[in-house]
């Protein structure tokens, strides 16, 4: 079992706090740009749909090539960081994506506008799996979830940016711009992990152990004992666990952190959340609020709330725990999406559109305090070293084929059953990813990584691990 990594003494915790947070806020610029392409979508779709004549079903492709595109660009970055490294590998991702959004913003024929799309989603592909896996693992274990969540938070920034922007610049139809303006956060996120360390981790495991030190030392500031991270460190290494058995795919003991992985990868996008991102708008004006500055100014609350809610997951993931959020959280967006089905089934009337506005707010909040933020997170922590970049790449990838195939069919679905259906079939999904959820996820709260893997081996073996010290002095519930 994994030795206990001593809880620093208080002075050292503030002498370390502030400089780990600025680095990871830093990195968690990578969630900046996901979400700003994923909400300022949702904007252009309304101009896009009349420069390029788009059917409903090629608005779905619109949407949908980005998605494919990241797909493909989180399985080729997983298998990149692992040999690269975390940081080369989220700068050029950063490139990719400012190529795409400048090619998107130039667009003169649908061709192009795909072209670029497929750029952007290469770019946050990659992002979007990278981000939380770098800060995972440089964030000490007592705040490792407050941080990795930053990812999260600079996401629903994003997004609330994005709705904003496309707010300003609906009156003058100005989508070249709303797609465009992607290229900013792209830049500075390159910019920023110019700055920034490769992960101690990944060095150790690549046997730069002196750099992984003096990483270690600039992450968390000059006077603070490293010691114990580095024991902690020397001791996975010396345990073999590249060629551990449980290190590879294959052993049931990586097969059941991959299951959980995918399960709520799938989860977080057959449950409906980016119906709403990208197509709440649209839900809006079917609600009867028929301008199209009005649908994204009614949006732009929705995304208050996302950030809102995000802070306060922030806030209480390394309090209460990611198994609780994430319980919580899945069972509030299940009756929220039944109210909203309802609010549908009313029909027309001033009344629909304040129903619908609140059924989406609580839909997101709970959604923003739970799935959002705790499936990332618990992603960068639960694969073994060894499997990382590769046991999230999967995640991710399942993620955003999920994400796709919602995309491509949600306009199409309502065309075919409704609203009020298609909104209870989300519903009924996201009770179901409840039951998956307390079935089968950990709580990780205070566990370093080499912990959580060793849970997991402990599982495989049908024990339950009885060593008190893998956690950092935080008593965390059972699973």
């Amino acid at each position: 079992m994994p030795q206990q990594v001593k809880s620093p003494d208080s002075s050292s915790i503030g002498q370390s706090h502030m400089h780990v947070v600025v680095i990871a806020l830093t990195a968690a610029l990578g969630g900046l740009l996901f979400g700003y392409d994923t909400g300022v979508i949702s904007g252009a779709l309304l101009f896009l749909r009349e420069a390029f004549h788009l059917s409903p079903t090629m608005l779905g492709v619109v949407t949908g090539i980005a998605l494919a595109g990241a797909a493909g660009g989180a399985s080729v970055a997983g298998l990149l960081a692992d040999r690269f490294g975390r940081r080369p590998t989220l700068i050029g991702t950063a490139a990719v994506f400012v190529a795409g959004a400048v090619v998107s913003a130039l667009a003169g024929d649908l061709a192009v506008l795909l072209a670029g799309r497929l750029l952007v989603g290469i770019g946050i592909g990659g992002a979007s799996m990278l981000t939380p896996l770098y800060l995972a693992e440089i964030a000490p274990a007592r705040e490792r979830g407050a941080l990795v969540s930053f990812n999260q938070l600079a996401v629903t920034f994003g997004i609330l940016g994005s709705y904003l922007i496309g707010y300003a610049l609906a009156s003058s139809a100005s989508w070249r711009w709303m797609l465009g303006l992607g290229a900013v956060p792209g830049v500075v996120l390159a910019g920023g992990m110019l700055l920034l360390p490769e992960t101690p981790r990944w060095l150790a495991e690549h046997g730069h152990v002196d750099r992984a030190r003096a990483a270690l030392i600039r992450l968390r500031g000059r006077g603070v004992d490293i010691e114990p991270e580095m024991k902690a460190l020397r001791a996975d290494l010396g345990s073999k666990a590249q060629t551990r058995p449980e290190s590879r795919l294959g052993h049931r003991a990586a097969r059941l952190p991959l299951i959980v992985g995918i399960g709520l990868a799938v989860f977080q996008q057959v449950t409906g959340i980016n119906t709403v991102i990208y197509f709440a708008p649209t839900i809006f004006q079917a609600s009867g609020l028929s301008s199209a500055s009005a649908a994204i100014l009614a949006t732009a609350g929705v995304g208050v709330v996302n950030v809102v809610m995000t802070a306060v997951a922030i806030w209480l993931v390394d309090r209460v725990g990611r198994r609780m959020l994430l319980l919580t959280g899945l069972a509030g967006m299940g009756v929220s999406l039944c109210a909203l089905a309802t609010a549908f089934m009313m029909g027309s009337g001033p009344l629909l559109g304040w129903l619908t506005a609140g059924s989406l707010a609580a839909y997101v909040g709970f959604f923003a305090v739970g799935l959002g933020p705790v499936f990332w997170l618990l992603i960068s922590e639960i694969f073994p070293l060894a499997i990382r970049g590769r046991g999230m790449s999967a995640a991710t990838i399942a993620n955003w084929l999920s994400n796709l195939v919602v995309a491509l069919t949600f306009l199409d679905l309502v065309d075919l059953v409704g609203r009020p259906a298609v909104f209870f079939i989300y519903a009924a999904l996201t009770f179901g990813a409840l039951l998956f959820a307390r079935a089968l996820v950990p709580e990780t709260r205070g566990l370093t990584l080499e912990a959580v893997e060793a849970l997991w081996v402990a599982r495989a073996k049908d024990e339950t691990p009885h060593d008190p010290e893998s956690r950092e002095a935080i008593p965390t519930p059972a699973a």
